[in-house]
């Protein structure tokens, strides 16, 4: 009668299929920048709705302090600076998969 050794160091192929690879960053979607990057886009097209030149509360009828071009410009900074900075997140992971 023969028994199989009980330390083998055969893996079984199960296991190496069931690994799951990572890359090292998460999805944008997920992140807090991209939350605070909304939130921020908001506020400045919110604010740019809202504040006007007298306080009076007629939305600019002398003179606009916070144009829409101003806005739009900030909101432009703010996509920029969001890109950059999911550039420099992904500058470092690298692909899994070839694409």
């Amino acid at each position: 009668m023969t028994t199989s050794p009980t330390g083998t160091t055969r893996r079984d192929a199960n296991a190496t299929d069931s690994r799951r690879v990572h890359g090292e960053t998460k999805p944008a979607f997920k992140t807090t920048e991209f939350i605070a990057y909304v939130v921020m886009v908001l506020g400045v097209l919110i604010a740019s709705l809202v504040v006007d030149g007298n306080g009076n509360g007629d939305n600019g009828a002398v003179g606009d302090f916070f144009r829409a071009d101003r806005a739009w410009l900030y909101v432009t900074m703010l996509t920029i600076g969001y890109m950059v900075s999911r550039g420099l997140a992904k500058a470092g992971s690298r692909s899994t998969h070839n694409a």
